[in-house]
């Protein structure tokens, strides 16, 4: 049984750990010439009820010697690449306090999530009768 609440808490802490790996990444290619950061697009309800769709279309790979195509969550959940106003002479667009404070931002609301999904099943139980 699928409970919506507890659906969108869950897609939403993997939305935070899909954009928590891209900042990792901005953060250790700081230093590397050329290189451009990448984030994830803010979702919002509108796009979570769209991605609910019954139709799933998937990629298959039909003879073995072919390439298997898979995606990483952050390419799911449309990680782009960043307009980057400040650039270092190398070329890179990375500021590394910049994507500390989103590294801090996006870890606070990670934990305020997993707290009301946290909240939400212990609420269930009760509801149910079993010990919270």
């Amino acid at each position: 049984m699928k409970i919506g609440l507890l659906d969108a808490l869950g897609e939403k802490m993997r939305w935070h750990q899909a954009r928590q790996t891209l900042l990792a990444e901005n953060v250790a290619n700081a230093d590397t010439p050329g290189y451009r950061g990448r984030d994830l697009k803010a979702v919002g309800f509108e796009e979570h009820m769209q991605s609910l769709s019954t139709v799933k279309i998937a990629t298959v790979a039909t003879q073995p010697g072919h390439i298997a195509v898979s995606s990483s969550d952050a390419d799911r959940f449309g990680a782009r690449t960043m307009n980057s106003f400040e650039i270092t002479p190398e070329g890179n667009g990375i500021t590394l306090e910049d994507e500390m404070m989103k590294v801090a931002g996006n870890q606070m609301d990670y934990q305020a999530i997993t707290a009301l999904y946290t909240r939400s099943v212990k609420l269930l139980k009760t509801a149910l009768g079993r010990q919270a």
